[in-house]
């Protein structure tokens, strides 16, 4: 259980610990956007499902890649 002190105690703005987590902007792709990614190189955005996924053709295959697209980037 917490105390009612703890739940009192606010952020400093200096402290470096428990800073609060900032909401991470997702990247928005939209069809037939090139993009590259890290493993798969370049490609075209086929396909986006809703803020969950995009699926990019490669040339030689097809890859569906989920939020938030860590090696994928726009060109």
């Amino acid at each position: 259980m917490k105390s009612a002190r703890a739940a009192s105690r606010r952020h400093l703005p200096t402290s470096p610990f428990n800073r609060p987590v900032a909401d991470e902007q997702i990247e928005e792709f939209a069809l037939n956007d090139r993009v590259t990614h890290d493993r798969f190189g370049l490609g075209s955005v086929i396909a986006v499902e809703q803020e969950r996924a995009v699926i990019v053709d490669f040339g030689t295959h097809r890859v569906r890649i989920p939020a938030p697209y860590a090696k994928l980037g726009k060109l």
